[in-house]
């Protein structure tokens, strides 16, 4: 007894089914992202402390040097609790854009022999970033302890930052990921982003120091926004929140979203021979 089989071809298929493949190939998405965990924490020497000790005495230099030496304003708060609540999300974004950038490089022998989504690869690399993050707020937890602060109601609209600086560091990750693929010069580059971009977000001191007239072409980095939000959500008081400016950078993070992805999909058919 035979079975006849039909086979059929059709054109753009795949493309119309990429966020369905996304959604089949999920189990790829955990291991990738459960692998690269497990590399990071299993392989040092003191292990999950490394995420607390980056933050930590970042946040130690931040506050010598910008509160002690400068005197800026804390805008009512301890000042380490003001720096690491803008430690927090910048930590993220600069550990998702490292992480993205060579996350196609370092998977290199999977893509070019097995057909999956390549999205997959810099989405599991931000979950990898994002585990760093929820390790980090320890320290925000145990500041706040230390100093008896207790933060307001704004506290329940974190998620929607933290949702805010995720889709950042998506969009900027994937522009990175696939530029890197295309020019290897972006693995220099990228380190010199991260540097430079930490000295002008409002990591180590709030934002109203920015003179008024300028606080708008201050919010064209699109962390400023996210950074801003953080505040505004976990001390509350007297932290404000520029909304003109947080218009434009929620406005910056949409577009680099939205061009990540139609930049990512676009160069995805020629990662496998580039790579």
């Amino acid at each position: 007894m035979s079975i006849n089989q039909e086979l059929i071809i059709e054109a753009g298929r795949t493309e119309r089914q990429y966020w369905q493949d996304i959604w089949r190939y999920r189990e790829l998405f955990y291991f990738l992202a459960w692998r690269d965990i497990l590399v990071r924490y299993k392989q040092t020497i003191i292990g999950i402390a490394w995420a607390l000790l980056r933050p930590f005495l970042t946040t130690v230099v931040f506050t010598l040097v910008f509160s002690k030496l400068a005197k800026l304003p804390s805008d009512g708060a301890p000042y380490p609790i003001l720096v690491f609540a803008g430690m927090l999300p910048w930590q993220f974004f600069a550990n998702a854009l490292a992480e993205c950038s060579n996350s196609l490089i370092t998977n290199a022998n999977l893509i070019s022999k097995v057909y999956f989504p390549r999205l997959i690869v810099p989405a599991s690399a931000v979950i990898v970033s994002f585990v760093d993050f929820l390790i980090s707020g320890m320290i925000l937890l145990a500041l706040m302890i230390w100093y008896d602060f207790v933060p307001s109601w704004r506290i329940i609209t974190l998620p929607i930052f933290i949702a805010i600086a995720f889709t950042a560091s998506m969009g900027v990750g994937l522009w990175l990921s696939a530029l890197n693929v295309q020019y290897r010069d972006f693995r220099y580059i990228v380190p010199f982003i991260i540097q430079f971009g930490l000295y002008i977000s409002p990591v180590g001191f709030s934002s109203s120091i920015v003179p008024e007239q300028w606080r708008w072409l201050y919010s064209l980095n699109p962390m400023v926004g996210v950074i801003d939000g953080f505040r505004w959500a976990i001390i509350g008081g007297d932290i404000p929140i520029y909304w003109s400016g947080f218009i434009i950078s929620i406005g910056l993070v949409t577009l680099l979203f939205i061009s990540g992805i139609w930049y990512f999909r676009r160069m995805e058919k020629t990662f496998a021979d580039v790579i």
